[in-house]
């Protein structure tokens, strides 16, 4: 193997400084409010660290360059939305959440409704979604590793990540990662932001880039003119040829691009007839402006269901510090976002040949990592240098996002169906030793399926995550929140149709896409684009079909609204200093 000494140290110090901050700060983790929600301890700037650290995973670091490199100006819509989601939250959840005081989403669901059955329900919407968001961090892992390492088999970093990881957190639970994923938020940011600067001071600067894919394709939207200037800038740039495979510079450029048009480009090809196609050209821009409202949705509300990212809020010490951590989180993401795109430009122009799935990683995800080392023809060690920094980075991101992710699951099985199904009688102690077997569990299931997703995009597997919280809990939460009249069987149907239709559909592309078996289903998908884009981004129907289930179910089961919802809508909505904030899950140990 040819290792790069460089890459090779930045990224093994990374995982080095992660465990040991991982058993350090388990050390401090010992009460089973420790392993859950921290203690409920967490201050608002270490919170908001964290719940960045945790929420730029894999998809951000790596998977929106390599999307906006391989799809173009179509793929910005993953950035804003990951963070438009916050404001959502923001305005709607955070506060709220947290006044309810309990250890997980399956809790508040209980809670709200008084319904244990709910809880079940809930749970296993917990790890159907950590487990669709487990899978592009793997993927991450093991394309990672497998830069470092040349020739190394894909599976190896899927293992090694996944069994640090699945260490740490049963070490330590919440407490243990947050100080972790504080960190690692700073790390990641340093990692995208540092090379950016490097890159763009010798390569020139965005707007040059930018210039240099407007060549004559795109002609009839700028004079003759900018046309000339733009072919100078890309001879002044050393712009590489494009391959075959790459969209042309004006489709590159066309907020109708490859990523939104791809079921009716497919379906054009597959047209039996010159009629047929004709007819699907002239739907595409229709097409394409239903799978972008819809992945919209998708990203926009998925972010305010993501039960991994909910739980943190448990960790604030009350409501009003759960809403100022979202705003601060909202700035953190933010910035970051400005950042993965860049490295999309500047790998159309300067290292095309990822288009291949050459250069040592498998197609554009690897941008992030491989365009720093075109430094080390000028500048010798500087390529490697700021090329192990971006690895670093990587490694921080998949590692903060699984571990959240891990937590997530792993007290939805220790605490609601151990917990608070099979042994309600349980004492946190047995609880906590529960939380640690779990984890080791819910680790391995993460890496066996991490073993499946080699050959799918990073960023499109995670929008797949998002869909299904979008349909499910999203409006479970939104719903329960600010409306008294829903109840458990309306809230139930609606989460259970929603979420599961949409996995279904989900489902049913990634098989025709990737199984040998679905050559019917792939053809079916290839001759019908509308049913195709509906399967894939599944929101703009799962969405509304969930909420108008639970309002329906609702209304006609008037008769089994809680008693006590007058006073449960006061503990969600009432100011602290009223004193009608509730630790809910404090009330129910206290009577087991």
């Amino acid at each position: 193997m040819n290792i790069d000494p460089w890459i090779f140290a930045f990224s093994a110090v990374t995982v080095a400084v992660t465990i040991a901050m991982g058993i350090w700060s388990a050390k401090k983790s010992k009460t089973a409010s420790d392993f859950f929600v921290a203690g409920r301890s967490v201050s608002v700037g270490w919170n908001a660290s964290a719940i960045s650290g945790e929420y730029l995973s894999a998809a951000s670091f790596m998977g929106v360059a390599g999307m906006v490199m391989s799809s173009g100006y179509d793929a910005l819509w993953y950035p804003v939305c990951y963070a438009c989601g916050y404001l959502f939250l923001l305005l709607f959840i955070a506060g709220p959440l947290r006044r309810f005081g309990a250890y997980t989403i399956p809790d508040f669901a209980e809670g709200r409704f008084d319904s244990p059955l709910f809880r079940k329900i809930a749970v296993c919407f917990v790890l159907f979604i950590g487990f669709f968001y487990t899978m592009p961090q793997m993927k991450g892992a093991g394309t990672t590793l497998a830069y470092i390492f040349p020739g190394l088999p894909y599976w190896v970093g899927v293992v090694l990540v996944g069994v640090v990881i699945t260490l740490n957190v049963a070490l330590g639970g919440m407490k243990g990662i947050t100080l972790v994923q504080a960190c690692q938020y700073w790390m990641k940011m340093f990692a995208i932001s540092l090379p950016v600067f490097v890159l763009l001071s010798v390569y020139g600067h965005y707007g040059n880039h930018l210039q240099a894919n407007l060549v004559k394709e795109s002609s009839s939207i700028i004079s003759s003119g900018d046309t000339t200037s733009s072919l100078e800038m890309a001879d002044k740039l050393n712009r590489k040829p494009l391959p075959e495979k790459s969209p042309a510079d004006s489709i590159w450029l066309n907020p109708f691009g490859p990523l939104t048009t791809k079921a009716v480009d497919t379906a054009i090809k597959a047209a039996p007839d010159a009629a047929r196609k004709s007819e699907l050209q002239s739907q595409r821009r229709p097409y394409s402006l239903l799978y972008t409202y819809s992945l919209i949705i998708a990203l926009v509300c998925g972010t305010a269901g993501l039960p991994h990212i909910l739980v943190r809020f448990y960790t604030n010490p009350d409501g009003v510090a759960a809403k100022r951590t979202t705003m601060w989180v909202m700035i953190l993401i933010g910035v970051f976002y400005v950042f993965p795109p860049v490295f999309g430009v500047l790998g159309r122009n300067l290292m095309p040949d990822l288009y291949n799935g050459l250069a040592g990683v498998k197609g554009t995800d690897g941008v992030v990592l491989r365009l720093p080392t075109l430094l080390s023809e000028r500048y010798g060690l500087l390529g490697s240098v700021l090329s192990g920094i971006t690895c670093a980075g990587a490694f921080a991101a998949f590692m903060s996002t699984f571990s959240g992710l891990l937590v997530s699951m792993t007290g939805a099985l220790a605490h609601d169906v151990y917990g608070r199904i099979l042994r309600p009688s349980s004492t946190p102690d047995e609880r906590m030793r529960m939380f640690k077997l779990c984890a080791v569990i819910c680790g391995a299931g993460a890496i066996v399926l991490g073993f499946l997703v080699e050959a799918f995009e990073i960023n499109k597997m995670v929008g797949w995550a998002f869909a299904i919280a979008a349909t499910s809990y999203f409006p479970l939460l939104f719903l329960a929140t600010w409306w008294r009249g829903i109840t458990m069987k309306g809230a139930a149907t609606g989460m259970l149709v929603g979420g599961t239709l949409s996995l279904l559909a989900i489902a049913s592309t990634m098989f025709a896409d990737q199984a040998k078996w679905a050559g019917d289903l792939k053809t079916f998908y290839a001759t019908h684009p509308l049913l195709r884009i509906l399967a894939e981004q599944p929101a703009i129907w799962g969405l509304p079909l969930a909420m108008l289930l639970m309002i329906i179910i609702s209304k006609l089961t008037a008769k089994d609204i809680p008693a006590d919802i007058r006073m449960k809508m006061l503990v969600l909505h009432a100011p602290e200093k009223l004193g009608l904030k509730q630790e809910y899950i404090q009330e129910h140990q206290q009577s087991h």
